[in-house]
């Protein structure tokens, strides 16, 4: 979850190449991500954190705090994108560098065609930050306060709910060319629908693996494994890339949305340190 800053009563709150296989069978990124684990100070005080490698479950992080619902029970509150993935899966396993534009890829990336890769806007499309052939991983999210979608995480609290709980649905996505066979992003976005009195998505990714839950904070470039999120956050991960049309996501920043996202956000690097994640059961 992208970071943002806010503040709450009485505090502040921040929220916010492939690959190549070494003698050990361990890629470069990892092996990246652990040798910065070991040569910072680690937020230990802190609870269990995020992004992760989803395909791993061990952790020794043992803050515990209540599972959120399901999505279908909250309200969503806010809908943003990240380029790369934030997390490590097993459909999205590319290392790209340890930046704050770094993060995963799809492991299909390369396999694009020519005209999948190219980009109708030139790179002057209304979202900004993202092109066909990139990798993106979109959070939804959602809270137990009464309230409306908007920007940013104080979309998501209220003065008298300043405590939610908080669960994002995450997907990641390849960003191609391709407006007859990729997803629509719009058609994944909110536009006021409503479910059983609650805010909710149009429509969410079901196809792409059965979603890896786990608890963790938020997101974004501002932390690392030094300087933690505060936040607690129930995470719901498909494992699974889908492909979503360039297009769509111009569109949704041309018809403006109630998150007022046009563009899309750094990552944070993977946490790797186990005294920094919570354990999947």
């Amino acid at each position: 979850m992208r970071s943002l800053l806010m503040t709450v009563a009485a505090g502040t709150l921040f929220l916010g190449a492939c690959a190549t296989e070494t003698m050990t069978g361990e890629k470069s990124g990892d092996m990246k991500a652990k040798a910065a684990s070991a040569s910072t100070e680690l937020c230990t005080t802190f609870g269990p954190q995020t992004p992760r490698d989803i395909a791993s479950v061990s952790g020794l992080n043992m803050t515990t705090f209540d599972m959120a619902p399901a999505a279908s029970e909250m309200n969503l509150c806010n809908i943003h994108t990240h380029t790369n993935a934030e997390h490590k899966g097993p459909g999205f396993s590319v290392f790209v560098n340890d930046t704050a534009s770094g993060g995963y890829a799809c492991n299909d990336t390369d396999s694009l065609t020519d005209i999948e890769k190219f980009d109708p806007y030139m790179g002057k499309g209304a979202y900004k930050g993202v092109k066909p052939g990139d990798t993106i991983e979109v959070h939804w999210v959602h809270t137990s306060c009464d309230v409306a979608p908007g920007a940013g995480l104080g979309s998501c609290l209220t003065d008298s709910c300043s405590d939610p709980l908080l669960r994002v649905e995450a997907q990641v996505f390849l960003v191609v060319n391709d407006p007859e066979n990729a997803l629509d992003f719009t058609d994944m976005a909110y536009d006021g629908n409503m479910v059983n009195g609650k805010h909710q998505a149009k429509m969410i990714p079901s196809d792409t693996g059965a979603p890896v839950q786990f608890l963790g904070s938020t997101t974004g470039p501002s932390y690392d494994q030094s300087t933690c999120s505060p936040m607690k956050v129930t995470w719901s991960v498909r494992p699974s890339c889908a492909r979503v049309d360039i297009g769509s996501l111009h569109r949704w920043a041309e018809q403006g949305n109630v998150f007022e996202e046009s563009k899309s956000h750094g990552v944070r690097q993977l946490v790797t340190a186990p005294e920094l994640l919570s354990p999947i059961k």
